[in-house]
């Protein structure tokens, strides 16, 4: 890794970290010796970002620091105008419409050789003929995922039963074709995951559910990460 390329990265990882980070931390993440660490640190306190450290503690930035406009490679390009194109054809229009925004945004910003890079991309997402369609509005469940709205609505199991739910809707999961909200569910006092396409009748709750350290997004991730990586949830039993 090239020295601008190493320094430009450990400003964004400080800007992560919510705590103080060791030199030897900072070395093994960068595979680089601590005192190559020390004087690149040296090097963006010389440059004016603003990083704090003391001996035995580690090195912290000061989270109002702002970064220079993001530079990107090629394929970093490339890896972007693809996610944008498969989040234009595999979810709504809205978002479509947002992720567009984005790209926009992001060609605003390139000099001109990137701009070029741009133009020679050559890898696709098209739409495609699986997607299978649903009547829920995805937005809408995107907007009660981040505003923590319960949310209602009658499912469809995989034998065909209906029934009512009222679920703490935590994140949308996508297993091509198929798309999941996944979530803690009332009814069964357990995560769950529905298809999109087979949810009707969604409503979102005036309640808000509360950040539970057993019902959240990261106890949902610590089940899922325990269990056989070879299970896909669309088919488990125990998803409805």
């Amino acid at each position: 890794m090239a020295k601008a390329e190493r320094l430009n990265d450990l400003v964004h990882y400080l800007r992560r970290m919510h705590q103080a980070v060791t030199a030897e931390t900072l070395a093994r993440t960068f595979e680089v010796s601590v005192r190559t660490i020390y004087r690149d640190i040296q090097n963006l306190i010389d440059s004016g970002v603003p990083i704090s450290g003391e001996a035995g503690v580690g090195c912290v930035i000061d989270k109002h620091y702002h970064l220079p406009p993001i530079m990107f490679d090629a394929d970093e390009l490339e890896a972007i105008a693809l996610g944008i194109g498969m989040v234009s054809n595999w979810t709504d229009p809205s978002f479509a419409e947002k992720a567009k925004s984005a790209y926009q945004k992001i060609q605003a910003t390139l000099p001109e050789p990137l701009i070029h890079e741009l133009h020679q991309i050559s890898t696709f997402s098209a739409p495609s003929h699986y997607k299978i369609p649903w009547d829920v509005s995805f937005t809408e469940v995107r907007e009660c995922i981040r505003s923590k709205h319960k949310v209602a609505f009658t499912y469809l199991d995989l034998q065909n039963k209906p029934s009512d739910r009222v679920i703490w809707p935590l994140a949308l999961v996508s297993f091509s074709p198929v798309w999941l909200l996944s979530g803690w569910c009332e009814l069964r006092q357990a995560f769950r995951h529905f298809r999109l396409d087979r949810i009707t009748k969604f409503a979102k709750q005036n309640e808000r559910f509360p950040n539970d350290k057993h019902r959240n997004l990261q106890a949902y991730f610590a089940q899922i990460n325990g269990r056989d990586t070879g299970t896909c949830p669309i088919t488990e039993k125990c998803s409805n």
